[in-house]
């Protein structure tokens, strides 16, 4: 990290923690079989490993051991869950083609369920109510006989909000609708939903290695694959497993599940320590629910600024977001649906707080943004 600048983009990434590092360093050079070659003693020590990292992250996620499939991360996971439903629906016949989710997902849910949009499939982006969470009564209208999946962030990646995925679960199969949950900023920080069809998770998200993470498959979805050239993860993705990285997401996610329950009440009090100082200076808003909300967000509108020059004053000393980093300098389409203009949106920060905040991160942040907007309010 750049000397002198606070990070507090953990949203974004985190770091990768000492132990899962611990945890990946054999794999690399000491114990380097391809876990495809089980016949040598190596390959199936690989393969045994690999094995036992599926199961406990798959325990861990409410799945069976075989549930879960290795990817590169959650956008991959989102793809074959979303793409993969929706050509399996074709190969079989069926006659399902209405696809449902919310205008806030993330562009790795929303590009490819546009992408089949423009291949015969109907697209419903239900709009968020003002705190950012679904109007199950709209879900539940959109629901139709033509409904194949609905996809609902558990936690969003920018203002945090928490998705009631229980009654959506719930709606969805009393109509025998599937349902996806990218679950990639929800995993490892607060508990996951019970009854999902298909969830995704990313290993960066959770102090875990990136180039990693999985989708995990209720017993009896039926997914086409998306990556041929191979017969690894039961046919579903093609391509040589990386076992150092696997092994660094089951560490991450054991970390992130015994340390959970007291991280994120200490994060929380940090969050709202923050946000009192912000409220402070006035003409700050808060984005999304200031309840159902995860425990290290805080995303706020800053009025009498332009965005361009709050994020290059901000960037000297923190380490900030506007939105999604892969939104490549767009104004936020998150907070646009909540109701914000694009200069509201782009005038916007996100503040993520992670395990190495401390007190004094908060305390600095806070004191970054009265001077910078002291200057930038200055007539």
């Amino acid at each position: 990290m750049a000397s002198g600048v606070t990070y507090l983009d953990y949203q974004s990434t985190t770091p990768c923690d000492p132990a899962v590092v611990q945890a990946m360093a054999p794999w690399w050079t000491e114990d380097f079989a391809n876990p495809a070659s089980r016949l040598h003693r190596p390959g199936l020590t690989a393969a045994a490993v690999v094995q036992h990292a599926r199961s406990s992250i798959a325990a861990s996620l409410g799945f069976g051991p075989e549930a879960l499939i290795f990817c590169s991360g959650a956008s991959e996971a989102n793809n074959l869950a979303i793409k993969g439903v929706a050509e399996a629906e074709l190969r079989r016949g069926g006659s399902r083609r209405r696809l449902i989710c919310l205008a806030t997902e993330h562009r790795a849910v929303l590009d490819p369920m546009r992408y089949l949009a423009g291949h015969g499939f109907e697209l419903v982006c239900l709009a968020p109510q003002a705190d950012g969470r679904i109007d199950l009564n709209q879900l539940e209208e959109a629901l139709s006989a033509e409904t194949l999946l609905v996809s609902v962030m558990a936690a969003n990646n920018e203002i945090g909000v928490l998705q009631p995925m229980e009654a959506i679960v719930q709606l969805c199969h009393e109509r025998q609708v599937l349902v996806h949950c990218d679950g990639a900023q929800a995993a490892g920080h607060v508990p996951l939903p019970s009854g999902l069809d298909l969830l995704s998770l990313s290993g960066h998200k959770l102090y875990g290695p990136k180039g990693i993470g999985a989708l995990a498959i209720r017993p009896g979805v039926e997914l086409a694959p998306q990556q041929h050239g191979g017969s690894q993860e039961r046919g579903l993705r093609a391509g040589t497993l990386p076992v150092p990285l696997i092994v660094g997401l089951a560490k991450a996610v054991e970390l992130g599940e015994a340390d959970r329950d007291s991280r994120g009440p200490r994060l929380a009090q940090l969050r709202d320590a923050l946000w009192e100082r912000c409220q402070g200076l006035g003409g700050i808003e808060r984005n999304g629910s200031a309840t159902q909300c995860l425990p290290h967000n805080l995303n706020i509108t800053i009025q009498g600024v332009e965005g361009t020059a709050l994020h290059q004053a901000l960037r000297r000393d923190l380490a900030v977001s506007s939105g999604s980093a892969c939104a490549a300098g767009e104004p936020s389409h998150v907070l646009q649906a909540l109701g914000r203009s694009r200069l509201e949106a782009a005038a916007s920060v996100r503040f993520s707080l992670g395990r190495p905040s401390t007190r004094a991160d908060v305390e600095r942040a806070g004191d970054v943004l009265e001077d910078t907007l002291k200057t930038l309010r200055r007539p």
